[in-house]
């Protein structure tokens, strides 16, 4: 079983509690409407699946309900750090950055 750090209870909690929200740091579509269908399909589906660090947004869904950012080996699930949305993400020599290529072609925002 996980143990996540939740960083607004400032504890560790057991993987139950919490529910996973997808990849973390994805930059939003500015306008949304402007966008052909293959752009709306590459930010709705493609996301990153690298095989060791990666950032991903997680809930306490069973504790204080709010967001927070993890970054999680995928092959051991071995938890490096666990961060407030909005903060910058550590710096860990293995954790990846976006793929710019993979984000859609439409103008975009920072992450909320």
């Amino acid at each position: 079983m996980l143990l996540i750090h939740c960083p607004h209870c400032d504890e560790a909690r057991p993987e139950i509690e919490f529910a996973h929200g997808g990849e973390a740091h994805v930059a939003r579509p500015l306008r949304p409407a402007e966008m052909d269908d293959a752009a709306w399909g590459r930010f709705l589906f493609f996301r990153a699946n690298p095989k060791g660090m990666h950032a991903e947004r997680w809930r306490h869904a069973h504790g204080c309900q709010r967001f927070f950012n993890v970054l999680r080996d995928t092959r051991t699930d071995e938890i490096a750090a666990s961060y407030l949305t909005g903060a910058p993400r550590p710096d860990l020599p293995s954790a990846p950055r976006p793929d710019p290529e993979a984000a859609a072609a439409a103008p975009s925002r920072p992450e909320a």
